[in-house]
Parts: structure tokens; C-alpha cells; sequence
């Protein structure tokens, strides 16, 4: 594989990271420097700031993002869900929830479950709880249940229930940008709170708004079982 995604998939840094590590020359391949999109083996003598290259502890946690937090690890846009959590280890998030959503987002350090998890021919399910701005009859739920030209995409058929006069329950197996704003959209209504709950097998449940905890083994190993 590439040496960048080498370094990522050892939990090290992002892609992009590694190449300004490797520009550094902080990373030696079998006696002599990297260079950005070096193919490498596992088995070669890798060394990073001259010790040799090795996984790093794998990290996995749930989040409960609060509104007006960005899922992104670039470092120039304010409000960051790194600087947010000020993780002492290097993590990233899986996938995006909305600066003006909330809810469940899971941040991790381990390239290949998140790449397992957001594969589009995966169809993973994200289950989100969705309030709108006047009330809603049933040809909606039906509606969005069938699916929706947004434009520049027709959605998946997906799960949608009523949960109150206008808020309602919808479970998607794909994630487009701001899909559930621009399907309710399309039907004349604005999201006014949008709180994901669910990814796969992973809860909020018990998860203070604002706050996080770790995955269990037991979920990971659920994760991975149905990422393959």
C-alpha cells in the first residue's frame, strides 16, 4: 500500500499528515527517506523519527456531537470536532453530521472500519430523530419513505414513522450531503432539530449531550463483523 495510508491505518495520522511528515523526512524506509506515495510492504523496516513504525493502540468512541461543531479534523476550521474534544491521541470522524445537527458521530483512529462503515454499497444504517417547522400529514411520511429528487440525486427508499405532530423517526442507509434537510425540503418543510441516535449497532443512548465514551470490545466486534 501507499506509505501515507500506511501511517493511517497504523492510527498515526491522517493522509494528508503523512505527507508532510514524509516531506519532513521524518520516515525512513529500509535505510533510506520516504517519499510521498511510496509503495510499501508491512514487512519493510519502516521508521518514524527513528523508531520503527508499529500500530498504534486502535481507539473508538461515541460521541454526542453538540450543535454548531464541525465534523472535520482540518485544523483551520474553527469550532472542529478535534480541537472540540482535545483528545490527547490522534483520531478522526467517521463520515459528518451537520454543524447545526446533533447527536451521534463516531470518532476513531482505525482507517479501515471507517472506510467499512462509509462504503456506499454498504447500506449501513444511521437512524436519526427529526423535527420540522409546522405539522405533517401522513402523504409525507409516505413520501419520504419512497424516496426523493433532491436535485442532484434521487434518495434511497428508507424507513420513516411519526413520532409526534411534527417530529418523526427516519432511518437512512446512504448519506448524502444534508440529505434529510433537503428531502424534508422538497416537501416544504426546514428541519428545526436534527438528533442522529443510531449508527449500526451503536446507541446514544446513555451518552450526555456534549459528551462521549468508548466503544465496547463487544460493539467493535460487531462493527467489524459487519463491515466486511
Amino acid at each position: 500500500m501507499r506509505i501515507n495510508k500506511l501511517l493511517s491505518n497504523y492510527g498515526v495520522c491522517s493522509r494528508k499528515e503523512a505527507n508532510r511528515i514524509i516531506e519532513e523526512g521524518r520516515v525512513i524506509v529500509n535505510g533510506e527517506l520516504a517519499f510521498p506515495g511510496q509503495w510499501v510492504e508491512e514487512y519493510d523496516d519502516i521508521l518514524l523519527d527513528g523508531e520503527k513504525l508499529k500500530p498504534k493502540e486502535r481507539i473508538y468512541i461515541a460521541l454526542n456531537k453538540p450543535v454548531g461543531i464541525t465534523c472535520t479534523a482540518a485544523n483551520d476550521v474553527e469550532d472542529n470536532v478535534i480541537q472540540y474534544m482535545n483528545y490527547p491521541e490522534y483520531i478522526f470522524p467517521v463520515g459528518r453530521l451537520d454543524k447545526p445537527s446533533q447527536g451521534l458521530i463516531l470518532m476513531t483512529n482505525d482507517g479501515d472500519l471507517a472506510n467499512g462503515i462509509l462504503e456506499a454499497d454498504n447500506n449501513k444504517e444511521k437512524e436519526y430523530i427529526v423535527t420540522v417547522d409546522k405539522e405533517f400529514d401522513d402523504k409525507f411520511i409516505e413520501g419520504m419513505s419512497k424516496g426523493v429528487d433532491i436535485g442532484d440525486a434521487t434518495t434511497r427508499p428508507c424507513k420513516v414513522t411519526r413520532v409526534n405532530d411534527n417530529t418523526f423517526n427516519i432511518i437512512l442507509t446512504q448519506g448524502l450531503n444534508k440529505q434529510i434537510r433537503r428531502m424534508s425540503k422538497a416537501f416544504g418543510f426546514n428541519v428545526v432539530k436534527l438528533d442522529r441516535i443510531r449508527i449500526m449497532n451503536i446507541k446514544i443512548d446513555g451518552i450526555e449531550y456534549g459528551k462521549w465514551r468508548n466503544l465496547t470490545e463487544e460493539e467493535v466486534k460487531e462493527l467489524r463483523e459487519n463491515t466486511k
